[in-house]
């Protein structure tokens, strides 16, 4: 059962600096939801908050809790914004990473499910190849896999597309959208075309203490083209709200 996400009541303070502060969000099931908002404004340390990522240099409470009632940190995998590949490892070493020990039998099945995944994203000729081998679109498709292979419900992830070139994001963003179909997704992007391309319900995140507001909600399936006359005019309403968010002092990431 994929389940719904709701955070009540999030507090996150660097010493007396407070980011945010009874802040609520809710992350439908098995819907993509996009988290936009200036920079330094906090959008990265709440995804963190709710991957149960915070640091001992953080102050934070919150309510967070899934919809089917399992522990929330056993339904998560988190994609952060760099790839984090291990140099010394090859592509397929890299993709079952994070995998637990199993017997030999588990372990093979998993590694071929694994050169299945890397197939569908078009890696077959590279699984030997180390990162430093690798395009930064490469890379991200490694990155991609090993967050599928972790099986879980929930994706975080932390604008996963924000250092590729203008083709190798619109190619990875439609195959994302494929591969992460039906599970609940919640991403951070500074892109609204990217926002209204992948997203069903878009955030924005403003103010100090921040605050989250919602700002779209899409019916339509994904990835859509930008042409459409509604995403023109939910286009140009994100920018407004960006405009205004950006008009307020920020806090930091």
């Amino acid at each position: 059962m994929i389940p719904a996400i709701h955070i009540k009541n999030a507090f996150l303070a660097y010493g007396e600096k407070i980011i945010f502060s009874d802040l609520q969000l809710d992350l439908p099931a098995g819907q993509w939801i996009g988290l936009l908002g200036p920079s330094g404004v906090g959008k990265s340390s709440l995804l963190r908050m709710i991957a149960g990522l915070t640091t001992t240099q953080e102050i934070s409470h919150s309510e967070i809790y899934a919809s089917n009632h399992l522990p929330v940190n056993q339904q998560i995998a988190y994609m952060a914004q760099t790839d984090l590949l291990l140099p010394w490892l090859t592509v397929l070493e890299n993709a079952v990473l994070k995998l637990k020990l199993g017997s030999h039998k588990q372990r093979q099945e998993e590694i071929n499910r694994a050169s299945a995944l890397l197939e569908k994203v078009g890696l077959t000729n590279a699984l030997h190849l180390y990162p430093q081998q690798l395009s930064g679109g490469m890379r991200q498709r490694v990155a991609l896999v090993r967050t599928l292979m972790e099986n879980k419900p929930v994706i975080l992830m932390d604008e996963p597309f924000s250092a590729l070139d203008a083709i190798t994001r619109y190619k990875l963003q439609a195959l994302a959208a494929d591969l992460l179909r039906d599970k609940t997704v919640l991403f951070i992007t500074h892109d609204p075309m990217e926002a209204l391309r992948l997203a069903h319900v878009i955030y924005v995140m403003q103010g100090s203490p921040a605050v989250v507001k919602s700002v779209a909600m899409l019916s339509s399936g994904t990835p859509r083209e930008l042409t459409e006359p509604q995403l023109v005019e939910l286009q140009a309403l994100l920018f407004r709200e960006l405009a205004a968010a950006s008009s307020v002092p920020l806090t930091r990431e």
